[in-house]
């Protein structure tokens, strides 16, 4: 009969043998461990870090704007609130893009007659290029351009006295609303640095998150 090799062996037999209470789940909050100021401050913590992250998201990337008046009719009303991305247009000069504001984006920028103002137009005059509005047709460099995000409604017939060429790290802009736009037909052309973010979605009122930035 095989015989247990272990069987007889008690912690009294060796006075290195120590027996290890597991006190883990006996601690309660309260009892002198510091536990329940621990959790708080780790709370605390991440709180603050969210916080953070919150801000510097809204300071450099991405930030609640407001729209004002009925250039942008009908995709963007009066009071319609809007996110736009800051940091967009950085980003593709870091990567290379030669022209990282493209025809058709919606952007807000500083009034150029008055920076302490901001406007929300789309860009459709890139620089290099000679644009031109002729009887509410948009024309650049001679060829008329398909403007699908237009509606009817909102249609202007009113001419250009000539074209306009943009310069470089310039843009022209113009409203949706063509019947009641200020915009670069009336007040010039504005410098690439008042360009400071680029519509993406729309969050009130409270529908499903809508892109605004898309051109169709």
């Amino acid at each position: 009969m095989k015989r247990d090799k272990f069987v007889g062996i008690a912690p009294d037999d060796d006075n290195d043998i120590r027996i290890i209470e597991d006190i883990s789940s006996t601690r309660r909050f309260g009892d002198g461990s510091g536990d329940l100021w621990g959790e708080l401050r780790s709370l605390l913590r991440d709180v603050l870090f969210a916080g953070v992250i919150a801000i510097l998201i809204v300071v450099f990337v991405v930030q609640p704007v407001r729209v004002e008046g009925q250039s942008m009719m009908p995709r963007l009303h009066d009071q319609d609130r809007i996110f736009v991305n800051k940091f967009i247009y950085p980003l593709r000069e870091w990567i290379g893009d030669k022209e990282p504001i493209k025809r058709g984006d919606i952007v807000v920028l500083l009034f150029p007659d008055d920076p302490s103002k901001s406007y929300i137009k789309r860009v459709v005059g890139l620089p290099g290029e000679d644009i031109n509005v002729e009887n509410g047709r948009l024309y650049v460099n001679g060829a008329q351009i398909n403007e699908p995000y237009l509606d009817s409604e909102y249609l202007s017939s009113d001419s250009m006295p000539g074209s306009v060429h943009v310069k470089d790290h310039h843009y022209f802009v113009m409203g949706d609303n063509r019947r009641n736009s200020s915009d670069s037909r009336y007040w010039g052309l504005v410098p690439e640095k008042y360009i400071y973010g680029k519509a993406i979605f729309r969050y009130y009122p409270f529908t499903p998150l809508e892109r605004v930035g898309k051109i169709e």
